[in-house]
Formats: structure tokens, C-alpha cells, sequence
């Protein structure tokens, strides 16, 4: 069994030792060092050569979005913020995750008292994930990419259908993800575009407001009640579960349901909000399913397909994780499977 080395970026002893705690309760990991500042670990990340990094934001000297940039300008090492949790300090979390930080995670939800099992094991499972999903990248590097796009698109003979809506559902690496598709979309999109991006409850309305600023579309956070319009971009809300219903007037509304206290896993989840507008759209859906963990987006996809929808997924080479699209693509529930780079010029096929 391998094992992968951890580098522990934080300036608060007690939270070193606690997540050092965590990790080396995985036979998989194994704390490679410790750094208590910025710059302690740009010149760890040299000498130890990590396969991971968890990176506190806040830190004296040098903080943590800035100690980010740097090493990413020096190797590729994929890094996991630890932010804490507020709704207003929420932007500079989403910075370092514009900036290319794989992920994020609370630190309120590590060191709680009686910290759920599954939170410790979905933080585990994201370091892991995304160190074997860059080390799979690392492994393509030279594979030429034309060659990889033919290999995994899927053939359909039908004919072209252009959309009424765009949904795109993206989890780990998806902030990054999404800033190489929305800030492209013109200013003349004939057709409304929601994003369900899962997070905590609170970033979606600082991510919103953030692609807003740079966007050519106007981008905001869905609310209940509100009519979808053609050249908005909309942000479902973390922590609720955004529904889509046809109005008496045959217009599309945003139902947004409360959600914090139910068991469903993701919040929002792309397949709830698939279900409700396959019946809707019908061959008039598009569906986008970019990077992440897990399954979620699977069974909203079949919902889609079941009512002659259309669906893209990223392909393996530029996922952060390759989990949700894989799972559509081993359904064959896809109509292309493209990189990254390529997705907005298949999403504009069917404008």
C-alpha cells in the first residue's frame, strides 16, 4: 500500500496538532513536516517534497493565499485550504481556491468535540482523492490530447438540439473549474445558467458575488421564488436544495428548500435539481458535470437522458477528481467527454 506525505501549514500549534492527529490515524498518510508560517512552507515544500499540503489561510509573515501562489509557481503540489468558518470571510477563502488551491475544509468541523466519523472520513478521503488524481494527471502528461478525446467521446447519431437552460454541477476543484468557463460565456447568452457548486452554507453568496465582478453575464445566488432569465448566471445556494418548477404563466422558477437538517449528502445536490428540470426541459437540458468527488449529478443525469437531454462531462486528464464525471461516463449516460480547455466551445455548440 502506498503511502502519501502531508505537509501541515498552520500557525496555531493546537490546530498542527490536530490535524496532525488526523492524519496519522490513516495507514495511507504520514505527516512528511510541519510549517507554522508562509514561508517556512515554500522552503519545506522544496526540501520534502510533499504529496500533499494543508494550508491555513491566516498566518503571520506570510499568509496563506500568497504561500499558495508561490508554490504553485514552483511545483505542482495540490493544496487543501483549512478556513474558518464565516459567512463575511468567506471571500478569502474562495480566493485561494480561484488561485488554484484544490479544495478547502472547515477547521471548525475538525476540531469539534464530538467531530462526526464521516467528516473525518470525507476529509481524509478528499486528500487522498486528490493526490492519486494528480499523480494519474502526471502520469498523462505526453499522451497527446486529441488522441484522449477520441478514445472517450461518445458517438450519437442524433441530431443537434439547441438548449433552453445550462446546468452545471461541479464539487472538488470545481471554484478553479469554473472560472475557465463563466467569465467566457458572451453577453448575449440566449439562455439562463445555474451552477451548483457544493460548499458550506454561506460561500455560494461570496462565490457568486466574486464571478459577478469579472463575469460578462450578470451572477448572483438563486432565490426562492425567482423567475430564470436568459443571460443571468445563477449560484444554487449552499446548504439548501434548488428545485426548478413551471410556473402557471409556463415560466421557471427557483424553489429553494431547506435542507440543513435532512440526511442527503450534498447540499445542494446536482441530481435533486436535475430531476426537477429534465421533466421541464426535456431535449432542451444541458447538462455540465465538471470535476469532483463522489456520484452526485449520476442519477440527475439519467433524468436527463431518460427525457432526451444532453450532458458534457470533463474528462479524467484535467479533473482535480475524477469522480462525479466518471461515474457518468461509466454509465455511458454522456454525450462528450472533453478537457477542461474544451468545454465552453461544446457547451456553445448547442447555443
Amino acid at each position: 500500500m502506498e503511502k502519501y506525505g502531508v505537509l501541515v501549514v498552520d500557525d496555531s500549534s493546537f490546530m498542527r496538532k490536530c490535524i496532525t492527529k488526523i492524519i496519522e490515524k490513516e495507514p495511507r498518510l504520514f505527516v512528511t513536516g510541519i510549517a507554522r508560517d508562509g514561508n517556512e512552507a515554500i522552503e519545506k515544500v522544496q526540501n520534502l517534497n510533499p504529496d500533499i499540503i494543508t494550508m491555513d489561510i491566516e498566518m503571520p509573515n506570510l499568509d496563506g493565499i500568497m504561500a499558495l501562489k508561490r508554490i504553485k509557481e514552483i511545483c505542482d503540489i495540490p493544496i487543501v485550504m483549512l478556513s474558518n468558518y464565516t459567512e463575511e470571510g468567506a471571500e478569502p477563502t474562495i480566493e485561494a481556491l480561484e488561485a488554484d488551491a484544490e479544495d478547502f475544509f472547515l477547521k471548525s468541523e475538525l476540531i469539534k468535540q464530538d467531530v462526526d466519523a464521516k467528516i473525518i472520513g470525507n476529509f481524509i478521503n478528499k486528500l487522498i482523492n486528490i493526490i492519486e488524481s494528480k499523480k494519474v494527471q502526471k502520469q498523462e502528461i505526453g499522451i497527446n490530447k486529441k488522441e484522449i478525446i477520441n478514445q472517450r467521446e461518445f458517438d450519437s447519431d442524433k441530431p443537434m438540439t439547441k438548449v433552453n437552460i445550462i446546468i452545471i454541477g461541479t464539487s472538488t476543484g470545481g471554484p478553479a473549474a469554473l472560472q475557465s468557463i463563466l467569465p467566457h460565456f458572451p453577453s448575449d447568452m440566449p439562455v439562463p445558467i445555474l451552477v451548483l457548486q457544493h460548499m458550506p452554507q454561506g460561500f455560494t453568496k461570496s462565490l457568486a458575488e466574486r464571478f459577478d465582478t469579472f463575469c460578462n453575464l450578470h451572477v448572483k445566488e438563486a432565490e426562492n421564488g425567482e423567475i430564470l432569465q436568459a443571460g443571468n448566471i445563477y449560484i444554487a445556494p449552499s446548504g439548501f436544495q434548488t428545485v426548478l418548477h413551471e410556473t402557471n404563466d409556463r415560466k421557471v422558477a427557483f424553489t429553494i428548500i431547506d435542507s440543513l437538517n435532512d440526511n442527503i449528502l450534498y447540499k445542494p445536490s446536482i441530481d435533486i435539481t436535475l430531476n426537477s428540470a429534465a421533466p421541464i426541459y426535456k431535449d432542451h437540458l444541458l447538462a455540465v458535470i465538471l470535476t469532483g468527488m463522489g456520484n452526485d449529478g449520476l442519477d440527475g443525469c439519467k433524468s436527463a437522458k431518460k427525457y432526451g437531454g444532453h450532458v458534457i462531462i470533463e474528462s479524467e486528464e484535467t479533473c482535480v477528481v475524477y469522480g462525479m464525471p466518471k461515474a457518468v461516463f461509466q454509465a455511458k449516460l454522456y454525450d462528450i467527454q472533453v478537457p477542461l480547455s474544451d468545454i465552453l466551445e461544446k457547451i456553445m455548440m448547442y447555443i
